[in-house]
Parts: structure tokens; C-alpha cells; sequence
């Protein structure tokens, strides 16, 4: 955050800004259901979650949100795919980076073998299954998820040797339709679908941000009010138009945001009232 939105509106952080400590970021109900459902069900048993939302709706959050709760519980290893377009070799070299494991891409076998051996040895000494996060799933080829799904069961599928949770758009629901890929559509049993979000939790989040950027009047009930009128129900189509406004407010050095400054930068012709018409001149008498 730059030093002129700090010193003039008395901010900690950014609050609408793209990297957000994780203080800053709402846990909802349905989320927070849903990680409780990760932590006392995946944890234990693994297998497969999933978390999917049109863009903007907050997947990521989500998982943001779960990384932070899993990485608080003792003996719990928690880790986060970075690439999820890798073909098999490099999606193998990731997976042994990612858990310790030496891995060739010319030895498939051993890296299978490898990393199962690595995952029992874990489960063994702590009862808890590792926990894999793969957002943008819906990038992934099919090759690679029906790989991840052979490799994490055991015992004729009767043993998960992980829990994996899916993050992406409804790209993957459709792409988890395909026959190749049926097998592990059945098999996830905790879902979490992300809708647009009401006006109450637009307003919910909008207040959260920024109360714990340290400024909780630094935006108007009336502002936020016409900002959730007009994001849609999309988090990020919000936290986008709040930016704007106080980059805006910063320029012309306002110590607050109000529905003034959005008609000035927002507003259609049709919504902007037209200035009253001046009064005519009576026409000059010729002498």
C-alpha cells in the first residue's frame, strides 16, 4: 500500500487491494461449514472435495481460508498445487517436490510407488490423511486427474491415501461429466457451490474489509449500499469499484468515499440529473 493512501485515509493495509492478510478475508457461513466438513471428514478419511463458482464468487478465498484453518491443526500436512496445467511428468516432478519425494519423469513407477509409500508412513504416525489444494482445477487434463486418483486410493479402493480439494469454475463440473473422468466425479462427497452473493453479504464483506484495514467509516452506508446494487453479486466486480473509488479519492485528496464520487465516475448519462436550463434572454427591441 502506498504511503499517500496510509497517511491520508489512516489505513493498515489496502482493503480492496489484491493481496489481503488473511484477517481480511470473510468467512461465511457456507464456507465455514465447509471447512469444518474438510477438517472432521477429508482430514480423517481422505478423498475428494470440491469448490466451484462462476469467477468473481470467491473459490479462491475459500481456499485461502481452508490453507489457513488446516495449517492450524497439529500433524496435518497441508499442500497447494501451483500448476495445475502440467502434463504427467511435470505434474509427478511438482508432486515429489511438493512431499519430498526424488522423482524421475522416466520412472513413473517409482514416483507412483514413492509417493504412496511416503503418504502410509504419514498416516501411520499420525492417523491424518495429507490434504492436496488445486485451484483452477478446471486447467488440469483429464490425463492427470484420472492419474491423481489412482494414486491416492489403495486396497481396490476400499483406502484413500489423500484428500484433495478441487477449486475451479464450471468448466470442471462439465469436464468431470466426461466418461473418462466419471469415476472421480462419484467420488466426491463434500461439495461447496458458490452462488452470487446477496446484498447482505456484499455489505457483510465490504465492512469486514474495511474494519480491519483499520477505517470502518471510510465509506458511506449510502456507497455501500450502490455498490452492491451494481457488482452484480460478484466479490470481485465490488472489491474492483471500491478500488477505483479510492484511488479516485486519493487524487483529489477526499478523506472519504460517498455516492458523490461514484456518479462522478460511475454513472450513465441517464443516471447523472441534468443541470437546470439557463433562463433565455429576451430578444433586444431594434431602435
Amino acid at each position: 500500500m502506498s504511503k499517500t493512501l496510509r497517511s491520508l485515509f489512516g489505513l493498515k493495509f489496502n482493503p480492496f487491494g489484491s493481496e489481503l492478510p488473511i484477517e481480511a478475508l470473510l468467512m461465511t457461513p457456507r464456507v465455514e461449514d465447509f471447512c469444518w466438513r474438510i477438517e472432521h471428514g477429508l482430514v480423517s478419511e481422505g478423498g475428494f472435495a470440491l469448490i466451484t463458482g462462476d469467477p468473481g464468487t470467491g473459490k479462491s478465498v475459500a481456499l485461502r481460508l481452508l490453507n489457513e484453518r488446516l495449517e492450524g491443526l497439529r500433524e496435518v500436512t497441508v499442500r497447494v498445487i501451483s500448476h495445475p496445467q502440467s502434463g504427467l511428468a511435470d505434474f509427478y516432478r511438482e508432486m515429489g517436490d511438493l512431499f519430498g519425494v526424488s522423482l524421475k519423469p522416466s520412472n513413473r513407477w517409482g514416483g507412483f510407488r514413492s509417493l504412496r509409500e511416503r503418504w502410509l508412513a504419514h498416516i501411520d504416525s499420525t492417523l491424518c490423511r495429507p490434504i492436496l489444494l488445486i485451484d483452477e482445477a478446471q486447467e488440469m487434463g483429464a490425463d492427470v486427474v484420472s492419474e491423481l486418483r489412482i494414486l491416492s486410493s489403495a486396497r481396490f479402493d476400499s483406502r484413500n491415501l489423500l484428500g484433495v480439494v478441487l477449486g475451479g469454475d464450471g468448466r470442471l463440473i462439465h469436464k468431470l461429466q466426461r466418461q473418462e473422468l466419471l469415476p472421480l466425479g462419484s467420488r466426491i462427497r463434500t461439495r461447496l457451490f458458490l452462488e452470487r452473493a446477496s446484498k447482505t453479504e456484499l455489505v457483510d464483506c465490504l465492512r469486514h474489509l474495511l474494519k480491519t484495514a483499520g477505517a470502518a467509516k471510510l465509506m458511506t452506508p449510502e456507497l455501500m449500499d450502490t455498490l452492491t446494487d451494481h457488482s452484480v453479486g460478484n466479490y470481485r466486480g465490488l472489491v474492483i469499484m471500491a478500488g477505483d473509488l479510492l484511488a479516485a479519492a486519493a487524487r483529489r485528496g477526499l478523506d472519504r468515499l460517498d455516492d458523490k464520487l461514484y456518479l462522478e465516475m460511475y454513472a450513465s448519462p441517464a443516471e447523472v440529473p441534468e443541470p437546470p436550463p439557463k433562463p433565455r434572454r429576451a430578444p433586444r427591441r431594434r431602435r
